[in-house]
């Protein structure tokens, strides 16, 4: 059964990548959560999309440029709504020990394509490793380089490479720098690279879904997941198979 991931939390809701957007997907019983990491100036692995907080925050700058206490200080849910005013950047310590007793899937966005913030992998996979998480989380990415990385951190993790153009070697090219995952943009989704995933035992997810067509494909295609900002949604078309 191909599991809902909700995207961000269930962001169409709250705010993205905050305990409101995450506490809301779980409530919605979504089956996985997706976030995003960045590195403080001081090596803490915070979640927020981009690089810089301006969109999502009521401050400007870069994430690299801000120890975590001086992030905490920032407004991260009144450029959503008024509802969420005074809502804060969290850690991914915080997130990890919100999740520790949920029966929820972990994806964990590595975001260091543009910035490529120095050990980030063994600095996440050591704080999911330290909270017993590693056999129900995924560490993805865009940067071929950070997958293979992570492919010398340890086999226990699920780690996905992150693509949004074709490729027709795209299985082996994963394979090739150490995923045991690829994450794909929706227009690349296809019958046959469904079928070549299932034989080289390879899982395959599917980002960003949130209407009823490329949803209800996903589910006949049986990719293994979907990243969704509407899990409630999705749910609810997934009981009509």
């Amino acid at each position: 059964m191909t599991k809902i991931i909700a995207h961000r939390g269930a962001s169409k809701f709250a705010p993205e990548n905050t305990m409101p957007a995450f506490e809301l997907a779980y409530e919605m019983k979504a089956e996985g959560i997706e976030t995003d990491v960045h590195l403080t100036k001081d090596k803490i692995p915070v979640l927020i999309h981009d690089e810089h907080v301006k969109r999502t925050t009521n401050c400007s700058g870069f994430i690299r440029d801000y120890n975590f206490s001086e992030l905490q200080h920032f407004d991260a849910g009144s450029w959503f709504s008024s509802k969420y005013a005074g809502t804060s950047i969290i850690s991914l310590q915080e997130f990890l020990e919100w999740a520790m007793d949920k029966p929820l899937d972990l994806n964990i966005e590595l975001k260091n394509s543009k910035i490529d913030y120095k050990n980030m992998e063994a600095i996440v996979y050591e704080m999911v490793d330290h909270y017993q998480l590693l056999n129900r989380t995924t560490l993805s990415t865009f940067n071929p380089v950070s997958v293979q990385r992570l492919k010398f951190l340890n086999k226990k993790i699920g780690v996905a490479l992150l693509h949004s153009r074709k490729r027709k070697d795209l299985i082996v090219y994963a394979k090739n720098l150490g995923a045991n995952a690829i994450h794909i943009n929706y227009r690349l989704l296809r019958k046959s690279l469904v079928q070549q995933c299932k034989q080289e035992d390879m899982t395959i997810r599917v980002y960003t879904v949130n209407k009823f067509v490329p949803i209800m494909r996903s589910f006949y295609l049986e990719c293994d997941g979907i990243f969704t900002d509407v899990p409630n949604k999705a749910l609810r078309y997934r009981s009509i198979l």
